[in-house]
């Protein structure tokens, strides 16, 4: 009898959606948006990484900028954008904060936004003492968002909560790093970005690959039923 009553709501709610005029009718599942949320931040930390310890001697950034604004910044906005849309608080505010990062980290190093003039010598363009400065303010402000994100993450998984620990001692290491002009601790934080980078990785491939869309089924460490009341 209950069910019947379910096929008949179905069916009413089918007759009654005008949500798209003129169109076939079609009730909509949202997909889950945190593994592109979290394969885009993996990536752009990947290569962040990569440049920093200067891997084929490749050491400017440049290269990766394309990445950090579609991947890291765009789509990773739109997994933000779609966790709103999900009721999910905590995805829509971390995915769509750091999207906003990478963008803004790759316009640094765009000539035609002026930020790296502001700090360059205007006679021979070299970049002044200043500019490391900037830069460590810059990350220590993300450095203060990244550990209210890990506080937050404490009763989701181990893979997240890892993947946003981990990145706390990245922008710890880095802050310092440039503000004390160090460069075996700038390095120090490239080496744990690629461990940043594989725990955000592993959690967003666990949420693509499982929920039977494939064999595999990545263990993350749920956190959930930890609950204070």
């Amino acid at each position: 009898m209950q069910k019947h009553a379910e096929q008949i709501e179905l069916e009413a709610q089918r007759t009654n959606d005008t949500s798209q005029p003129a169109l076939p009718v079609y009730h909509r599942k949202f997909a889950n948006p945190a593994p592109l949320g979290l394969l885009s931040f993996a990536t752009s930390v990947f290569l962040v990484s990569f440049t920093g310890v200067g891997t084929r001697g490749v050491e400017e950034p440049n290269i990766i900028i394309t990445t950090m604004i579609f991947f890291g910044g765009v789509c990773q906005y739109i997994s933000g954008i779609m966790e709103f849309v999900a009721g999910n608080t905590f995805g829509a505010t971390v995915f769509s904060a750091y999207a906003g990062f990478n963008m803004a980290y790759a316009f640094i190093f765009i000539p035609s936004t002026g930020v790296l003039a502001a700090y360059s010598d205007p006679t021979t363009g070299k970049p002044l003492p200043e500019l490391d400065q900037a830069l460590a303010l810059l990350v220590w402000a993300w450095f203060i968002i990244s550990v209210i994100f890990t506080v937050a993450a404490t009763r989701a998984s181990w893979a997240l909560l890892l993947t946003l620990g981990f990145f706390d001692l990245e922008a710890l290491l880095l802050a310092v790093g440039y503000m004390v002009g160090n460069s075996k601790v700038m390095l120090a934080s490239r080496g744990v970005g690629f461990v940043v980078a594989f725990c955000a990785y592993w959690a967003g491939t666990a949420g693509l690959w499982g929920g039977g869309a494939t064999m595999i089924k990545l263990p993350v460490g749920d956190l959930t039923h930890l609950r204070v009341d």
